[in-house]
């Protein structure tokens, strides 16, 4: 059986988005409540392999959140997107997550609806977070208000802003109108220097932060003359979530 992450009564959630069994380990350290699994970050975060969300659900027994998110860009899927997307929550469930991370929205930027039940319902009984598609949505309201019809258990959002700081007034918002039929995740730049001014602001419960931080390669023999990736210099540097940023968060939160 899959541990469940222990939450004390009036504590705020912490979650942490990541994308490494060292980083999941470093957050569990930390006092993370649960993580958010992800490929790609560089491009806001897509489905990691299985090998690695079954190296991560071994390696800790706090929270598992698997993102299911077949590429970058829009959140407007084809039809064999879709059924990559249905194949990767079958297998995050099979590999002991527990809960899958996911968004869907038609051409004019609405909740896709059909879809996202369908999704919904093959996940089961796993929580399902909304992701930032929501931040996307062409009209917050309507977006919300199909989510809880929907049954989702969560939406993470930033209000629409890169950072949360920014958008405080409408996380607000968001928290009053959802009424508690869904959990509200506040994300977007979240740190120990604001996270608290987001929470007591816009009373959301929950927090999703990603403190990584950029570690230089062990290799002493480099290739400047390529690059693999878009980022200049990436192939020599990595990101990794520390132990003590998510203990400053967790502390953070804990004094609220």
């Amino acid at each position: 059986m899959v541990a469940q992450p222990q939450i004390r009564p009036g504590k705020s959630l912490l979650e942490i988005c990541l994308d490494s069994v060292e980083s999941a380990i470093n957050a569990q350290r930390g006092g993370a409540n649960r993580v958010e699994l992800c490929a790609a970050l560089p491009e806001g975060g897509a489905t990691p392999s299985a090998g690695m969300i079954a190296a991560v659900r071994k390696a800790v027994s706090i929270g598992l959140q698997v993102m299911i998110r077949p590429r970058g860009g829009d959140f407007c899927y084809s039809a064999d997107e879709f059924g990559i997307m249905q194949r990767d929550i079958l297998i995050a469930k099979q590999l002991g997550a527990n809960g899958v991370v996911f968004g869907m929205l038609d051409l004019e930027g609405r909740v896709d609806r059909p879809r996202m039940q369908q999704l919904i319902e093959l996940a089961q009984p796993l929580k399902v977070t909304c992701h930032r598609a929501f931040d996307m949505s062409s009209d917050f309201e309507r977006a919300l208000d199909d989510l809880i019809s929907l049954g989702i258990d969560r939406v993470l959002t930033s209000g629409g802003q890169k950072s949360a700081i920014d958008a405080m007034p409408t996380l607000k918002q968001i928290v009053q109108r959802a009424r508690g039929r869904i959990s509200v995740m506040a994300c977007g730049e979240v740190s120990i220097t604001n996270v608290k001014a987001v929470v007591n602001y816009t009373g959301v419960t929950e927090v999703h932060a990603a403190p990584a931080e950029s570690v230089a390669s062990a290799m002493r023999f480099r290739n400047s003359r390529i690059a693999m990736g878009s980022l200049p210099g990436s192939e020599y540097q990595r990101t990794v979530v520390s132990e003590s940023s998510v203990r400053e968060l967790r502390a953070a939160l804990d004094s609220l």
